[in-house]
């Protein structure tokens, strides 16, 4: 934990890696990991600050089994080969689909899913490879 004299700098720390409507503590953890130089790299916070947001670690999980999870929407692709449409995803989290996209922009520059372009719909894909590698890390250094 940083000492007291250090607070002003935490929370300058802490402003820096936060995203609007991310997790409070979330923040703070970060910061507090990223100021006493933990073994936590640029790309690790990065992907931490990505799933600090409640509704983008909803869509991870709803990723995870995409078929089961968005049967109630008509594919407009193969699932399993491209994914999930922003348009089914901005449907079944009732928020507009310019949010979505950049909720799956921050997710995608983390390396957490990658998009297809189907016709003018993007589609988006969860990256399993970095999501056991990210479990694997976390593991080693927690």
């Amino acid at each position: 934990m940083p000492s007291i004299g250090a607070s002003a700098n935490f929370s300058v720390a802490a402003r820096m890696h936060a995203d609007p409507g991310q997790d409070l503590d979330t923040v703070r953890y970060i910061a507090m990991c990223v100021w006493e130089n933990r073994a936590m790299d640029a790309g690790l916070v990065e992907v931490l600050k990505a799933l600090g947001n409640p509704t983008r670690l909803q869509i991870m999980e709803w990723l995870r089994t995409p078929e089961e999870s968005f049967q109630a929407y008509p594919p407009i692709a193969d699932r399993s080969e491209v994914g999930v449409c922003v348009t089914h995803l901005a449907a079944k989290t009732g928020l507009a689909q310019s949010t979505i996209s950049t909720y799956m922009g921050s997710l995608e520059r983390a390396g957490l899913v990658s998009s297809t372009r189907v016709g003018k719909w993007t589609h988006y894909r969860r990256n399993d490879a970095l999501v056991e590698e990210l479990v694997e890390r976390l593991r080693q250094s927690i």
